[in-house]
């Protein structure tokens, strides 16, 4: 176990003894149906999750959903011209997709 995983076990065990971690939202209720966290490490899924829930979303995600987006408009496109710009923009928008993962890739590391 890294030295931070052993500072967060602390963390928690203090605040579970000190009771702050009673009364909280969905206490006692099943977590919610996430399929998509099946294909990243369950320390990826529970930090989005808990930046998710408070209303934060890294950089990475973010432009994953802007990618899909992009993905559904280009679909629709019929004009070359405009089909051209759009899988441009996408090309882009994945490219930062994919360097944001890997600096967090090598920030978990290292």
């Amino acid at each position: 176990m890294s030295w931070l995983s052993r500072m967060a076990e602390r963390q928690m065990t203090k605040a579970r003894l000190q009771g702050q971690l009673q009364g909280l939202a969905g206490e006692g209720k099943p977590l919610p149906e996430r399929p998509g966290d099946a294909f990243i490490s369950a320390g990826d899924a529970m930090g989005f999750r808990i930046m998710a829930e408070a209303g934060v979303l890294p950089e990475e995600i973010t432009l994953k959903k802007q990618a899909i987006a992009l993905r559904e408009t280009l679909a629709t496109l019929t004009d070359a011209q405009a089909i051209k710009a759009a899988m441009a923009e996408l090309a882009r928008v994945e490219m930062r997709q994919a360097m944001a993962e890997e600096v967090r890739r090598a920030f978990l590391k290292g």
